[in-house]
């Protein structure tokens, strides 16, 4: 009897835990609990003008991001960064939930338009969600904009821009002809208003208007520019659309920079990015990299 009795404790308890289903079925629900919980995390900070992303697998244990670095106009490539590029801005943190997964900010510019910032940490990426807004009566002559994601702890390279700033370009990548290009890739550039760097220019963007660095010659198979760790374990990769430029910068930096293409009066524009921290499979990411920017499969 008593085995009866606790045969039936356990089934009203099992019950009341688990409705409609076994014993086995909700203790494997518990470790599929347990399992998420052991997932690699990825979370939010600000701190100054600097986002970090981070997380106890990432290699340097956080990737610093200069967000926003710089508002910029066309008519670039060729011209005095401070004097007539750089627009300055203010950047707003509005708000950071909880469990630091969602971080909202916002970008007023001195021309009067309003960029609103969702930057939300998933598992493995993070994911950007902007709306640029001209509430004034004149066109803005903001044209694109730099987020400067610092990978040098995350190649191995450490932090530091004192010693051979450079080294960190030979575990970085864009793409040409289908295929992962390491940097330096062909055709390296080596003159500009300002040296070193190198900057990648899409089919649909002038060539005057971006990033006063060496410009290289050939189009970027795609929006995508990444790194792999110090270790080899891991991918970094970043791409926005609409996208400005591709650049590598000379703070150990790489950049997908986004357009904005100058808004009218009243005009409202969005714009959406994405940050990998992935395991080292490349096949995997372009694969999971194609379903999120569809607009960015071309040919070079």
């Amino acid at each position: 009897m008593k085995s009866l009795a606790n045969s039936l404790l356990l089934l009203t308890v099992l019950a009341v835990t688990c409705p409609g289903v076994t014993e086995s079925t909700c203790r494997g629900s518990e470790k599929s609990t347990e399992r998420e919980k052991g997932k690699p995390r990825l979370t939010l900070a600000r701190e100054n003008n600097m986002l970090l992303i981070q997380g106890d697998h990432i290699p340097g244990g956080k990737i610093p991001i200069n967000y926003l670095e710089a508002y910029c106009r066309a008519n670039s490539t060729d011209a005095d960064w401070v004097k007539h590029t750089l627009v300055k801005h203010e950047t707003q943190t509005l708000s950071l939930n909880e469990d630091q997964t969602v971080l909202k900010l916002k970008c007023t510019v001195a021309d009067g338009v309003t960029v609103q910032h969702t930057i939300t940490a998933k598992s493995d990426e993070v994911d950007f969600h902007l709306v640029a807004h001209n509430p004034t009566k004149r066109r803005s002559e903001v044209h694109w904009a730099q987020p400067c994601i610092r990978v040098g702890e995350f190649a191995g390279q450490g932090a530091s821009t004192t010693e051979d700033k450079y080294a960190y370009i030979k575990k970085s990548f864009i793409f040409l002809d289908g295929k992962p290009a390491f940097m330096p890739t062909r055709n390296w550039a080596t003159t500009a208003r300002y040296v070193p760097g190198q900057v990648w220019c899409p089919q649909n963007v002038p060539r005057t208007d971006v990033n006063p660095r060496p410009l290289n010659p050939d189009v970027p198979g795609n929006g995508l520019i990444g790194c792999y760790s110090g270790d080899n374990q891991w991918i970094f990769a970043t791409a926005f659309e609409p996208y400005q430029e591709l650049f590598q910068g000379v703070i150990r930096c790489l950049h997908a920079d986004f357009r904005l293409g100058g808004l009218q009066p009243g005009e409202t524009k969005t714009i959406r990015g994405k940050i990998y921290i992935v395991p080292a499979d490349m096949d995997s990411l372009l694969k999971r990299y194609e379903r999120d920017f569809p607009e960015h499969l071309k040919q070079d």
